[in-house]
């Protein structure tokens, strides 16, 4: 494997932007037959026949159409996309945080599956899988050369089905099979813990179906654990997004009834909407408030939110109203910049349309796509700097993304030299060492930096603020 291919497989401690989704399951169409373009549709059904008559072998009709309509989609911009039986079932399983396999949250340490932490009661819990397991094989395939899509792909897989992983425990120094039988797994996108006496902390890592009621729930044993929380640390950092209702929610938990939350603004009258903090604007229709049983004092707890590159759409909505509403300070690394939504329209029973359909804005008024939410203090991913941020991809670096609509954005040369010049750092450094930078402590552990500094800033210490951070200004197209 060329250096190139290993620094990528380092850089899976990032997360790639999610869909900012609200559901309609409706079909819909909006164009009336005579508004359609004749003569360009001519051509296409033009093309479609030569295929068919001409083409080197024959040609699925299903397929052409399929790829007619996905590739006219992607063409919008890098969040828009078609629907097939396949990609709409894993979709639903995204939003719903609903799936069948074993049961464990993962991520990936030198080529190998690492197991950050069993789901509690799932099959992989049971087995007696722990933190800091990592899987060798599945079945019998190596797990060493493999993506972490792909090894999903393989854990997952029917219900009442088996599985073998083989497992390396580094404090046991040895390996063993485990046999597991799949079933369907709830995934929890909602951690917390008290971290010492008086100071929580609280990760959201995605906005789910369930994302409230588990947030709602983990609130609710912090504080029963510790009734006198004096600081409370919520965790965004990789949040990809999700639903937009879900980010509404937990928003409201920590802001005053009926302030504005988000404003979205698009082409039709559905996408024009404002969003406060209160039931309404987030509950499901006939759903009972999972925050009304939350204490009093969440609403006035200090309150620390981190975020980095890899915090985007949702994420970053609740970031930038908690923000513009001065309720808690922001510290990390300026966000993703995932300010659009998309709607999800359902095309057929298996089929569908995932379109955006508006931007959002702050409760300031600021569109923060393709720029991100500037952190009111910045901070370092180490003690010894930032080892991956400058490769990162963000929303500004995606062909095709949309504009903020407050100012057309160029190119950011600078920072595109800064990753190529931390892409060379990084392969050097593997050539001369042979072996893969440490990977970054888990969110939530001793070791992990970002969140000492944020208990420090709660408590009046220090911090280690990063001398070399800066924020990203959007650039003017120049004529």
């Amino acid at each position: 494997m060329g250096s190139k291919l290993k620094v990528a497989g380092w850089l899976a401690v990032g997360a790639v932007a999610g869909a900012l989704a609200t559901m309609q399951l409706q079909a819909i169409a909006r164009s009336s037959v005579s508004q359609l373009p004749l003569e360009e549709l001519q051509q296409l059904a033009a093309v479609f026949g030569m295929i068919k008559t001409d083409y080197v072998e024959p040609v699925d009709e299903k397929k052409l159409i399929t790829d007619a309509i996905s590739g006219m989609v992607s063409g919008l911009d890098p969040h828009s996309q078609y629907f097939d039986k396949k990609t709409f079932k894993e979709f639903r399983e995204g939003t719903t945080g609903r799936f069948v396999g074993v049961g464990i949250e993962i991520g990936m340490e030198d080529g190998l599956v690492k197991v950050v932490s069993p789901i509690e009661g799932s099959p992989a819990f049971r087995a007696g899988i722990k933190s800091g397991d990592l899987i060798t094989k599945i079945d019998d395939t190596v797990v060493k050369g493999l993506t972490m899509d792909q090894a999903v792909k393989r854990m997952r897989g029917e219900p009442n089905t088996k599985v073998v992983l083989t497992i390396f425990r580094k404090a046991e120094t040895r390996s063993f099979p485990v046999t597991i039988v799949r079933e369907e797994i709830r995934q929890q996108s909602v951690r917390g813990k008290v971290v010492e006496p008086g100071y929580a902390w609280l990760r959201v890592s995605q906005f789910q179906d369930r994302t409230v009621e588990d947030f709602a729930r983990k609130l609710d044993e912090i504080y029963k654990q510790e009734p006198n929380l004096k600081g409370l640390v919520l965790d965004l950092r990789n949040d990809p997004g999700g639903l937009l209702e879900a980010s509404v929610a937990v928003s409201a938990a920590f802001l005053p009834s009926d302030v504005v939350v988000v404003s979205t603004n698009g082409q039709i009258a559905d996408s024009k909407s404002t969003f406060k903090a209160s039931p309404e604007y987030y509950l499901r229709r006939g759903g009972s408030d999972p925050l009304r049983k939350l204490p009093d004092a969440i609403k006035k707890v200090p309150l620390i939110v981190l975020v980095n590159e890899g915090s985007a759409s949702a994420s970053e909505i609740v970031a930038g109203a908690l923000q513009d509403h001065k309720r808690a300070t922001i510290m990390g690394a300026q966000t993703f910049g995932k300010g659009s939504v998309q709607t999800v329209r359902q095309l057929s029973p298996e089929t569908a349309l995932k379109i955006t359909t508006a931007r959002y804005y702050t409760p300031s008024g600021a569109s923060i796509q393709a720029k991100g939410i500037v952190p009111d203090v910045m901070l370092d991913e180490t003690a010894e700097g930032n080892l991956f941020a400058a490769l990162r991809v963000r929303e500004a670096d995606l062909e095709k993304h949309l504009q903020s609509g407050q100012g057309a954005e160029a190119k950011d040369e600078a920072r595109e030299k800064a990753r190529e010049e931390a892409r060379k750092k990084l392969e050097d450094d593997a050539n001369k060492r042979a072996t893969a930078p440490r990977p970054l402590p888990e969110f939530g552990s001793a070791e992990d930096f970002q969140l000492a500094q944020a208990l420090n800033r709660l408590k009046g210490k220090p911090v280690l603020v990063s001398k070399t951070a800066v924020e990203r200004k959007a650039e003017t197209t120049a004529n």
